[in-house]
Order: structure tokens, then sequence, then C-alpha cells
């Protein structure tokens, strides 16, 4: 990381040829389309570009710190998109009525998949739900829920992962059954 402060490029060409993969594919995971993955994961080594000096390898390994910067990114992305849709739906005074009542459908829709999202976080166990809602819905990181919670690191790592799958299983479930 200090070469890739430096400025030498090889530094970044390696940084982004061990990292490039993963950090796409947790941002393709996250956003809706390949080209904002994409220029996610451009944005993410362009961070780590820019704050190549703050890495501390004593604090935390270089995958944990390119994680960290790409899980930033991500929540100040979906931040942006959703502030974005809500002044969508409230400056559509001078839209058509068919426009807006389109985006009723699509507003009443997103308003039945977070319903739908909080009964099937309800229906986990305390701890994958708090941990769940503290990572995504938060912001926090794993060491600070396991502080908050104190709980060991290791379990809140295997509570989000529990309930994650959880929440897949059961939403696959729902589509494939036709039930809500």
């Amino acid at each position: 990381m200090r070469e890739v402060f430096s400025g030498d490029e090889s530094a970044v060409a390696e940084l982004y040829d061990r990292f490039g993969a993963l950090v796409y594919k947790s941002c393709r995971q996250v956003l809706r389309s390949t080209a904002e993955a994409e220029d996610a994961t451009q944005e993410v080594f362009v961070r780590l570009w820019r704050t190549a000096d703050r890495f501390d390898p004593h604090r935390a390994k270089l995958v944990t710190w390119v994680m960290l910067i790409t899980r930033r990114l991500l929540i100040d992305r979906l931040r942006k998109q959703a502030v974005r849709a809500e002044r969508l739906g409230l400056d559509d005074a001078g839209v058509q009525v068919q426009d807006r009542s389109s985006g009723v459908k699509e507003r009443e829709d997103s308003r039945e998949e977070r319903s739908k999202l909080a009964a099937r976080l309800c229906d986990l166990p305390d701890l994958q739900r708090a941990v769940i809602e503290r990572a995504y819905l938060q912001g926090f990181s794993l060491r600070e829920i396991a502080a908050q919670l104190d709980t060991p690191l290791g379990t809140v790592k295997s509570a989000l992962s529990r309930g994650l799958g959880k929440l897949r299983d059961r939403a696959s479930f729902e589509r494939g059954s036709g039930h809500a």
C-alpha cells in the first residue's frame, strides 16, 4: 500500500489483480446493473489509492482493508439511491397522471417488498436479526456490532451468514410457491 500511495502504477495494477474480482463480485451482488458494479469497482480502487497512507498492516489484513472500503462505498451508493428515489417520488407533481400512477405502483411494490423483508427479519432468531439490521440498515461494521452486542466477532459473523442464508431461502421459497 505504501507503493500504491507513492503512485507506483505496478503496485496499483497488482492491487487490482489481487482484489479486482472480489470487489467486482461484491459490487455486483449489491448493485442493480453490471455497469453500476463496474463503476463502483473502479471507484473502490480510486478510494484505495487515495487512502493508501491510512492502511496499517498491524491493524488489519489488506483484504480486510479492501473490503472495508468496498463496503463503505456500497453503503454510500445505496443511501444515495434511496435519497434519489425519495426525491423522485416527491417531485412528480408535473408528470402526467399515467406516469404518476406507475410511480405509485412502483412505490407500492417497494413498500410491499420492504414489508415482506420486515416479516422475514422478524422470523429470524434475535441475534441474526440484530446483526443483519445493524450491518445492512444501520451501516455498522461487524467489529462494531460485536462490541455493541458484547458478542464474539466469530459469533457475529456466523449469525450474519446464517441469517442471510435464511432470508435468501425464504425469499426463494416465496417466489417459487407464490406465497407472500
